[in-house]
């Protein structure tokens, strides 16, 4: 799990800038989209320090909540999304694989096995 620390004001909840370590522009980019969309939300931002450091830094402004607690509830909201891609993708091999009458699908090797009945063509 990536280690957080928040840079931040003491008399200002509402700035943070919060370093995430062992990230990259993957979950800074998602993350920016997200709390982008939030009307809490008055500036979002990420930065990567250095390429061949593994770290970004994310930078948020809101217009009244802590900072800290929208972040929360933005990795949250990433969490619920990548939990549906996940679920609809897996749905998606399923009915393709039954659809198919295929009885595997290896995904590292690419490989299919079939029934040896026909197979449906659509």
């Amino acid at each position: 799990m990536a280690a957080t620390m928040e840079l931040g004001s003491d008399t200002d909840p509402r700035n943070a800038t919060f370093s995430i370590s062992d990230e990259d522009h993957t979950l800074g980019n998602s993350l920016r989209f997200v709390l982008n969309k939030d009307p809490r939300v008055a500036f979002c931002g990420y930065s990567v320090p250095h390429p061949s450091e593994n770290r970004i830094n994310v930078r948020v402004q809101t217009t009244g909540i802590p900072a800290r607690d929208v972040l929360k509830d933005a990795l949250n909201d990433l969490t619920a999304m990548n939990q549906h891609v996940m679920t609809t993708f897996d749905s998606a091999v399923e009915r393709f694989k039954a659809n198919q009458g295929m009885t595997e699908l290896s995904m590292k090797s690419g490989v299919t096995s079939q029934h040896s009945g026909s197979v449906k063509k659509p």
